[in-house]
């Protein structure tokens, strides 16, 4: 299994048609982590790039995913495979009373 990035940039402005599918992608977007194909999703604070990191077989089944996701109509994209992903797992810190 292969780590690919995908850096997307959204092709239209914020509109009704695009917010819409937001829900809709979301529900995707956790599908798709539940089931470990996605490792994370990044959106920007202007809402136009996105970062996707997935683990596929190849960059063909990662175009595959991404069809699935129903705001692919509007994004253009670049997809990376990655040599490595340093993705640690956040933990609170504990702090003692002493």
């Amino acid at each position: 299994m292969n780590e690919y990035m995908i850096i997307v940039k959204f092709l239209v402005s914020f509109n009704e048609e695009f917010a819409s599918l937001i829900p809709s992608q979301r529900t995707e977007v956790s599908r798709l982590m539940e089931k470990g194909i996605l490792t994370s999703y990044s959106l920007s604070s202007d809402r136009e790039t996105l970062w996707i990191t997935l683990l596929a077989t190849s960059s063909e089944v990662v175009e595959t995913t991404l069809r699935m996701m129903p705001l692919y109509k509007f994004m253009q994209y670049e997809i990376v495979e990655l040599m490595f992903h340093n993705n640690p797992v956040y933990t609170p810190m504990h702090f003692s009373m002493n």
